[in-house]
């Protein structure tokens, strides 16, 4: 008698309710392997008050990015680490630009709400026009 388990849609993918059997059973393995992967650093299980471990949606999803690495790609625990380390650090670094690009276009947005060059400090308004003429040559290379 095999019964179907499926998630709430309420419950967040980041919140930390399942407990290992039902999590296992989810992502298609058994609980001792869930906490082999825990003692590895592959998933990083929150903890119910007494000691038990509770894992998330995105915990199940990532146990079974690693089953499938593992068995139909043939990657090792160390490379699977390692991945997994590499595809957060890409999402940080997404996030950190997204930040960035905010950032940029408050400021383009301010700079383009300022009046003038003038209200800038760019450029120094004269009072009067003035006649002065500047002259340029350029160095001969014997001046030099």
């Amino acid at each position: 008698m095999h019964e179907e388990i499926s998630i709430s849609v309420e419950q967040s993918s980041d919140a930390k309710v399942l407990i290992i059997s039902v999590a296992a059973r989810l992502a298609g393995m058994h609980p001792q392997t869930l906490r082999q992967y825990d003692r590895l650093g592959l998933v990083q299980p929150g903890r119910a008050g007494g000691g038990g471990r509770r894992y998330s949606e995105r915990d199940v999803a990532l146990l079974r990015e690693v089953q499938k690495l593992s068995q139909e790609e043939g990657v090792n625990l160390a490379g699977i680490k390692r991945i997994i380390g590499l595809e957060q650090l890409v999402g940080d670094l997404q996030q950190r630009v997204r930040e960035l690009e905010d950032e940029l276009s408050d400021a383009y947005t301010r700079l383009a709400h300022l009046e003038s060059p003038y209200a800038r400090g760019d450029l120094v308004r004269q009072e009067r026009p003035s006649t002065a003429l500047v002259v340029w040559r350029p160095r001969r290379a014997a001046d030099r």
